[in-house]
């Protein structure tokens, strides 16, 4: 797969850069892609939470009242899960979330992604940023003149460029990450990817091993 490579005032270079075919034209295995997505949220979770049980709650030592002749129900706690203020029952408990795929999954799943992408024209390549400085507005306008701007994007960088981040992070829907780490959840998740030039070597560089 060809594409072709545009300038940050939006015009096309006169350069083309090659996808490789086993990246990016694969048939896409959405079940892969699914068990990728769950395995990264669920890894986000902390599972810290908690509720107390009855034996947990502060108070409720003394028996309510005496065990016959009020005509009630028997009550030995006021900390009873039926009671206003006693614990809670089959409550929340602390535990992890966290999933795992074989390496081989993990890797097929973020080919999968990116060959969707593609297969959508979701995919578009630019040549390399070099910010002076963080600059929001150089930025916005580079999304402006690309025709993009207001899309949720994913800009692929070929390693932690601080300056091109800082000039995308304060911009919505835009997060900017580079090659190695963005996951497949993060592939999926946007309207477009925007990959830089140099950056396409990098992203598939596991899958050439």
């Amino acid at each position: 797969m060809q594409l072709n490579v545009f300038k940050v005032d939006g015009t096309e270079s006169k350069e083309k850069i090659d996808l490789p075919s086993n990246v990016f034209e694969i048939e896409p295995n959405h079940h892969l892609i699914y068990q990728a997505v769950r395995t990264y949220l669920s890894n986000q979770r902390q599972g810290t939470h908690k509720a107390k049980e009855r034996s947990e709650v502060r108070g409720g030592g003394k028996k309510p009242w005496k065990q016959k002749g009020r005509g009630t129900a028997r009550a030995g706690t006021t900390r009873s899960p039926v009671w206003v203020g006693g614990g809670t029952v089959h409550g929340p408990k602390p535990h992890t979330y966290k999933l795992a795929m074989t390496k081989k999954s993990a890797q097929l799943a973020r080919k999968s992604a990116l060959s969707l992408k593609a297969k959508n024209g979701e995919i578009m390549v630019v040549e390399d940023l070099n910010f002076e400085k963080p600059k929001t507005k150089d930025f916005s306008s580079m999304l402006k003149n690309l025709n993009i701007e207001g899309k949720k994007i994913l800009m692929i960088t070929v390693q932690n460029n601080d300056n091109v981040y800082r000039s995308g992070r304060n911009i919505s829907k835009v997060n900017v990450l580079n090659a190695s780490s963005a996951a497949t959840y993060d592939l999926v998740n946007n309207q477009l990817i925007l990959i830089q030039k140099s950056a396409v070597d990098e992203l598939c560089k596991p899958f050439l091993k």
